[in-house]
């Protein structure tokens, strides 16, 4: 039986009318009734549904290949539908009833397209519940698209599948969105690997997916420089110093592109300016990455200058190239896999060649990726600020403060050393001086910290040099280290003091700042004992403090048990410390009283 063309005319404006709503409609609907065009589509769906379940009817048992795809189609569609609208168990029952419809015809040109947007559909479906299963429905979409690659044959679009003759069809358009379906596939893949802690085949497939649309230059400029400059963290974290600049080096090079091309447009009214405000607030975002990378390099660059060892070991060692590390089993990546973490089709030199991507073994080359990281914290404070964004600000600063730390490792000049501590003194007592501590608690208990620790470190240089010199410690240089001994100390407590509730009682302090608190307060304790003065009850004052500190925390500790694990080697100098310290005051109250 021949089925009328009318009837194929209005299965065509039917599903023309749900792409409509899908796509575009659906992004117009009012906030109380967020799926209106949704449901409005499924309304349309389900009449499609009977009417070409009715047309296969009439064909008394033979199969005809595009009406079984156009059938497959509303079911995959209603299945999404469900699936968007947050009911899952009814997009099941339909992806499912898709799939019985379409399986056996899977590999058909007319098929292909609505069985590899199933599989995705699928992987959706099951992402959050059962990863697993969700792989497997991808990886079976994956399989379809080689084999049917492979096999030289040239897909229908599904658009196509409801047009009345698809005697002459746009092979074009129908290869470029199976690529495009594929990509998808990737792309959910990379996150599900990720939701099954595979991590760098996660990362892998990420950037397969990244390549893909490089290739096909189907990808949104601001997204893909994002996506890659984030992958390029995770190689960061590896030690893939090469594989971690490449990316940001890609992701430099996307968002340059489309910065000239923005300032090509004629028209610089409102649309041109919100484009512009995205990126600069993903070009600040790119260069935070940037940050990162430097601090990172400089930061495993010691680590590997503190072992001493020519052992090439896995976790930090002279090789920072994926591809020639020797990557756990556990893995689950092939060696091929990490051979392919480059992009092909671009030209990044220039960008690539701004810093180094090697474990830096010399100052001068320390100070090279110190500069261009410096470099990058400035363009990332253009659009961070203390006034409106001041969160991404105080840690785009204290970023800035961990950069002069580790280059601090690679001075060997004491006073240079402690001019970089006092570069990140005032980088963070501008912050602490600007914020009101209600509202950024978090933020100062961690830069209180940071700040005592500094002011501590420089008397170690101050002290240092002290004991180097063969000439007398003038009263002077005797003052300063005092006065350094006073700021370590006001700013530990600074810390203590936001903890004063918990401080008179010996309360149990939260898991996620114990450990803190309980170091700054050992620290204090150790700062009373580093003033030097001459005056007895002066110094009796002093010891009497460092007791009381020393005293505070062993009690604290017995009291809360657990908090014995976070500081073993303090607490060990506390319980000595308490033994010890009152022969000490006892004999400086018999020699103040001599006087």
């Amino acid at each position: 039986m021949t089925i009328n063309k009318e009837a194929f005319v209005d299965l065509q404006e039917k599903y023309q009318k749900v792409i409509k709503l899908l796509l575009k409609d659906s992004k117009s609907d009012p906030e109380n009734e967020p799926y209106l065009s949704q449901y409005s589509a499924r309304q349309i769906l389900i009449g499609m549904k009977a009417n070409i379940e009715k047309l296969l009817r009439s064909l008394e048992g033979s199969e005809n290949i595009k009406l079984t795809a156009m059938h497959g189609t509303v079911y995959l569609y209603l299945g999404m539908v469900a699936i968007d609208t947050e009911e899952g168990s009814t997009g099941e029952k339909h992806l499912e009833k898709c799939r019985e419809i379409i399986e056996k015809f899977e590999h058909l040109p007319e098929v292909v397209l609505v069985a590899l947007n199933m599989y995705n559909q699928f992987g959706i479906l099951w992402a959050q519940l059962e990863p697993e299963k969700s792989k497997t429905y991808l990886n079976k979409g994956a399989s379809l698209y080689q084999s049917f690659k492979t096999s030289g044959k040239v897909p229908i679009d599904i658009s196509e599948l409801f047009e009345p003759s698809i005697e002459t069809y746009n092979a074009e358009v129908a290869l470029r969105n199976m690529e495009k379906m594929y990509t998808l596939t990737l792309y959910y893949l990379a996150q599900i690997f990720g939701k099954l802690n595979e991590n760098f085949k996660s990362a892998i497939y990420c950037h397969i997916t990244l390549q893909r649309q490089l290739e096909m230059a189907d990808y949104d400029p601001i997204d893909w420089a994002l996506n890659s400059a984030t992958l390029s963290q995770f190689f960061m974290e590896k030690c893939g110093f090469k594989q971690a600049r490449h990316h940001l080096a890609a992701s430099l090079f996307i968002l340059d592109k489309y910065k000239a091309e923005l300032d090509e447009q004629v028209d610089k009214g409102e649309e041109y300016e919100s484009k512009l405000e995205t990126f600069n607030h993903r070009n600040a975002d790119v260069a935070r990455c940037w940050i990162k990378y430097g601090i990172f390099l400089l930061g495993k660059s010691k680590e590997r200058l503190l072992a001493h060892t020519e052992d090439i070991d896995e976790k930090c060692n002279l090789v920072s190239d994926l591809s020639q590390m020797n990557i756990s089993d556990d893995a689950n990546v092939t060696s091929e896999d990490l051979q392919n973490l480059s992009f092909n089709g671009i030209d990044i030199t220039l960008y690539e060649e701004q810093i180094s991507d090697k474990i830096i073994l010399q100052s001068s080359d320390a100070k090279k990726v110190f500069l261009k990281t410096l470099y990058y914290i400035k363009v990332a404070q253009e659009y961070y600020n203390l006034e409106s964004l001041a969160s991404d600000y105080i840690e785009i600063v204290q970023d800035h403060s961990q950069l002069y730390l580790n280059l601090l490792f690679f001075e060997d000049d004491q006073d240079n050393q402690a001019k970089l501590q006092k570069r990140r003194i005032d980088l963070l007592e501008h912050v602490i001086n600007s914020v009101n501590p209600q509202y950024y608690m978090s933020y100062c208990r961690y830069i209180w910290f940071e700040l005592g620790q500094t002011y501590s470190d420089i008397i170690d240089i101050k002290s240092q040099k002290l004991r180097e010199s063969s000439q007398r410690p003038t009263p002077q240089a005797l003052t300063k280290i005092n006065s350094l001994v006073s700021k370590s100390i006001k700013h530990f407590e600074s810390l203590l003091d936001s903890f004063k509730s918990n401080v008179a009682e010996r309360e149990k302090l939260p898991e996620e700042t114990e450990k803190t608190f309980l170091q700054a307060y050992f620290h204090v304790a150790a700062l009373h004992g580093r003033f030097i003065s001459m005056d007895k009850n002066t110094q009796l004052n002093n010891v009497e403090q460092q007791y009381e500190h020393y005293k505070y925390i062993a009690e604290y500790c017995e009291k809360h048990t657990a908090a014995q694990k976070l500081i073993p080697m303090e607490l060990g100098v506390c319980k000595d410390m308490v033994m010890l310290l009152p022969v000490k005051i006892l004999r400086l109250k018999e020699s103040a009283a001599a006087f």
